[in-house]
């Protein structure tokens, strides 16, 4: 009786065991099965996007400041690390010019006394400045001012143009005749009225259609194709530097087989670097127009 007692009592506890070992399978499934249901998404406070703004707006501030940075070197870089022009002297040699656009010339001859170049047409932006040479400081200072004005947005279009090389002075003819000069700024005296003409040579991407300008003292005009005698030469200029050089420049070109000086040209002087560049890197030039003897 006593046997029969004990061994009913396992079939009992054996069946419990299977139930529970089921039911602490079912519970483990169902806790797996919990922890792989995605979170629900928190929504986002309003500190929380207002820094999650400051952050994107940093960002892109960044990331312009960097460009902008980027677009500063390589402008700073066209003057810090400049080109040169093709040399005949040691002097010409040591001579820079910023890596900017400057006028399209095709050299038809070079001897040492001087170099011969066919310049392309071109156009500019002028204005009539005060003084009685062509390298006085105030009134060069006042044309150069209105004409950068002119260039920087003070146009019809309030589109900013690029500065091109190089600054020209020229002594210019009487009322009437027609400008032809070379370069973008030009200096041209009205000797008759004891005027000097001060150009900005226009970049070339605009051809005829330039942005016309606000002042009305800036006029716009073209200049064709012309053939020059060029000599090239270093440091500051002078009234008298200028001068001297065009008297030996004349004189040599009295030797010129094929050119000669057309008649009533004036000479045009060329500066092609800032004001900061020293004076043996400088690049200067003096020009005269000619024609074929024939």
């Amino acid at each position: 009786m006593a046997a029969h007692g004990i061994s009913s009592v396992f079939p009992t506890i054996s069946s419990s065991l299977t139930f529970l070992n089921r039911s602490m399978t079912t519970i483990s499934m169902a806790a797996n099965r919990a922890t792989q249901v995605p979170p629900r998404r928190r929504s986002m406070s309003a500190f929380e996007a207002r820094v999650s703004l400051v952050l994107a707006l940093a960002s892109q501030t960044s990331s312009t400041s960097q460009r902008l940075l980027a677009e500063l070197a390589t402008e700073t870089a066209k003057y810090v690390f400049p080109k040169r022009f093709e040399s005949r002297t040691l002097e010409e040699a040591l001579m820079t010019v910023p890596d900017i656009e400057t006028l399209n010339f095709r050299v038809l001859s070079r001897i040492d006394q001087y170099e011969i170049r066919e310049i392309e047409p071109y156009f500019i932006a002028e204005t009539t400045m005060p003084g009685k040479t062509g390298f006085d400081f105030n009134g060069a200072s006042q044309s150069f001012n209105v004409l950068a004005e002119y260039l920087f947005g003070k146009n019809t279009k309030r589109e900013q143009m690029e500065m091109t090389t190089p600054v020209i002075t020229r002594k210019a003819q009487p009322n009437g005749e027609k400008m032809e000069m070379t370069t973008p700024v030009i200096t041209k005296r009205v000797e008759d009225q004891d005027k000097w003409q001060m150009s900005f040579v226009l970049p070339s991407k605009y051809g005829a259609d330039v942005p016309l300008p606000n002042n009305p003292s800036v006029k716009i005009k073209e200049v064709p194709k012309k053939i020059v005698a060029v000599v090239a030469f270093s440091g500051f200029v002078t009234d008298e530097e200028v001068k001297q050089r065009e008297s030996k420049l004349r004189k040599a070109l009295k030797n010129d087989k094929r050119f000669q000086v057309k008649e009533g040209a004036s000479v045009e002087v060329s500066q092609y670097n800032p004001p900061f560049t020293l004076p043996f890197q400088r690049r200067n030039e003096i020009a005269l127009e000619l024609e074929n003897r024939e």
